[in-house]
Formats: C-alpha cells, sequence, structure tokens
C-alpha cells in the first residue's frame, strides 16, 4: 500500500509530527475546529474530484494508473492530516471514536438473515 521501504508512524507519532510542523510555522492559531473542519471538507471533496463522474469500472482502475494513484494517495494523507489536527484540538482520540461508533451501528443496524 505504496510508501515502500517506509516505517508506518501510529497516529500518535503522526499527530506528534503534525504539531511540530505546524508549530515550526506558527500555524496554531489558525489550527482551530471550524478551521480544521472546513479544511478536511475541502480535501475530502479533492478525493472526490479524482473520482467524480467515473463509471464503476473507471473507478476501480483508478489505482493502477500510477499518477492517479499517487493523486489519491495524496489526498488521502491530506484528510487524514486534517483530520488528526482536529482530533488533537477537540481531544478526540479517533480510534476509540471508531470502535464506538462501530459498536453503536453493530446494535442499530443488526446482521442480515442468513440465506
Amino acid at each position: 500500500m505504496g510508501g515502500a521501504g517506509k516505517q508506518a508512524l501510529s497516529l500518535d507519532e503522526l499527530t506528534q509530527r503534525l504539531a511540530r510542523f505546524a508549530a515550526a510555522r506558527r500555524w496554531q492559531p489558525f489550527h482551530t475546529p471550524k478551521n480544521l473542519a472546513a479544511a478536511l471538507t475541502v480535501e475530502a471533496g479533492e478525493l472526490l474530484e479524482i473520482f467524480q463522474w467515473l463509471t464503476p469500472d473507471q473507478a476501480a482502475a483508478v489505482m493502477a494508473d500510477p499518477e492517479q494513484a499517487h493523486r489519491v494517495r495524496d489526498e488521502v494523507a491530506d484528510v487524514l492530516a486534517y483530520l488528526l489536527q482536529f482530533c488533537a484540538t477537540v481531544q478526540v482520540d479517533p480510534l476509540v471514536a471508531l470502535a464506538d461508533k462501530i459498536d453503536r451501528n453493530e446494535l442499530r443496524f443488526p446482521p442480515a438473515p442468513q440465506e
């Protein structure tokens, strides 16, 4: 999944690295919940733009094109970066939040009956 030869960082390590990056550029005053949520939405829109108007077959083939695959990875990185920064700002652990949401969805949406 991309990043050949690179050691994957944990979410905490990535969050800390993003915080250092922003601090070194004195961007913290701009990293408000509203601004980060807006930036997250913009980046998610840029990810969608890659797939907009493609047929299902074309969308499934996007990652086979190295240039398009690079664009997808960049937009995924941007979305994750803003999400992690947002979570740090509002003090939400994204892994706990996701686990809790899956628990609620499992209760809300029971499995389909066996055929």
